[in-house]
């Protein structure tokens, strides 16, 4: 099996291969700083989400003045205002808001699991429809397990998330570097 990059040999991805390896050694190593300490990571997602929903918030509020009709000025604006509280929520409270943002995380876990081991139930004559349903019981039972913990999970789940993430980021990162240098 040949490689695309392979095939073009002054490709400009594979002459940066030393910045892909970089950036993927510096997600390790963020992820495991943030698997080192949980909380704070958590609190770091939160401040993330905050910031987020304080920008999303100023451009409904901007946006709900660009309207003409008096019932959707009103609509936009109350979505921004909403928003804007939000993310002065995850400032001024980020553990709760935290256990909040753990919560939905549960309910949507599963939901999607259970929408998935549906799916994977009515493709049950296809081959690999077992993947997908088991798919589904796993996430569904992700969920669950954060449910049943909540809210004493939420000082750390968010965080565990985050490291995760970040570690498996950094590790495709690097082996995506060494695949290109070779």
């Amino acid at each position: 099996m040949t490689s695309v990059f392979n095939e073009m040999p002054g490709s400009p991805l594979r002459s940066k291969w030393t910045w892909f390896l970089g950036l993927g050694v510096l997600l390790l190593i963020c992820g495991l700083i943030a698997l080192s300490n949980l909380l704070m990571a958590t609190v770091a997602s939160v401040f993330y989400v905050g910031m987020l929903m304080l920008a999303g918030g100023v451009i409904y509020l901007v946006h709900a003045f660009q309207v003409r009709r008096w019932d959707q000025v009103l609509f936009w604006a109350l979505s921004g205002l909403l928003y804007v509280l939000a993310g002065i929520c995850a400032f001024i409270n980020p553990i709760f808001t935290s256990a909040a943002l753990t919560l939905f995380l549960a309910i949507a876990l599963l939901v999607a699991g259970v929408f998935r081991l549906w799916v994977g139930m009515r493709m049950r004559p296809l081959k690999g429809w077992r993947w997908i349903a088991a798919s589904g019981v796993m996430t569904a039972l992700a969920g669950f397990v954060i449910a049943l913990g909540w809210p004493v999970n939420s000082l750390w789940i968010l965080g565990l998330f985050l490291a995760v993430d970040l570690i498996i980021q950094g590790w495709t990162m690097i082996a995506f570097g060494l695949g290109l240098r070779s």
